[in-house]
């Protein structure tokens, strides 16, 4: 799809930017976590290599694929779940590490979800919805 602003939604240009930011901030705060600020062990992790299934729908989000923000929006409740999880476990300052990733989540997920949303009611208002047929 071309991102032509003639074409676009208001406000659809700020949540896809948005959203490849807080993709971004995860993958950045999932780099620096892991391998510098608090590693599993001392001198960096190889659990740094969660950040990898991050970067591969960053193209997808660049070039406004409406596919791709349909699964990270599932894809980042794992993320979600880690981020709780070590919030609630982790000592200092490995837990506030991990609030930082749930509240990038949830930040991801809204933009997604948002992003979704609106071009969705764009396309059902412009008569370029194809409806799923239903058995």
């Amino acid at each position: 799809m071309s991102t032509n602003n003639e074409n676009q939604p208001a406000g659809i240009d700020l949540i896809r930017w948005t959203a490849v930011c807080s993709l971004l901030g995860l993958i950045l705060l999932g780099l620096a976590w892991e391998l510098w600020l608090a590693p599993l062990r001392a001198g960096g992790s190889w659990w740094a290599i969660k950040v990898l299934p991050l970067c591969i729908p960053l193209a997808g989000l660049l070039k406004n694929r409406m596919y791709t923000y349909r699964w990270v929006s599932m894809l980042v409740w794992l993320y979600f779940t880690e981020g709780v999880v070590r919030a609630w476990g982790d000592a200092w300052p490995s837990n506030a590490l991990a609030g930082g990733q749930t509240l990038l989540c949830i930040v991801l997920f809204v933009a997604c979800a948002l992003h979704v949303r609106i071009r969705f009611k764009a396309a059902k208002a412009t008569g370029n919805f194809v409806s799923v047929p239903r058995d």
